[in-house]
């Protein structure tokens, strides 16, 4: 497990955002934003990739750059981020925390 002062990722989560940097090319200017959608008991967790704005605390983690709206910190503390195949798909899952 791979933890920085905010959150948690797990060895495959870190595995697959790395395979999807490869894979993709996705460029450097880039980093792995993690963070909050809606409002409420309508919120959902979000990651992708995007561009730094002067909104954003950056984390480095290992080799990657994570950014997180700073508005948003307070709802990612201590958050777990993993990935997971299965027979009904693949995806990042979040957990640790209720929206």
């Amino acid at each position: 497990m791979l933890i920085t002062n905010l959150l948690t990722i797990t060895n495959r989560a870190y595995i697959e955002i790395q395979s999807i940097i490869k894979e993709k090319g996705i460029p450097d200017l880039y980093a792995l934003r993690i963070g909050m959608k809606g409002a409420s008991c309508g919120a959902s967790y979000l990651i992708g990739f995007d561009i730094k704005t002067e909104k954003d605390q950056v984390f480095d983690f290992q080799e990657i750059k994570i950014l997180v709206d700073k508005k948003h910190l307070l709802f990612l503390a201590g958050v777990e981020i993993d990935f997971e195949e299965g027979e009904t798909g693949k995806g990042f899952t979040f957990s640790g925390k209720e929206l």
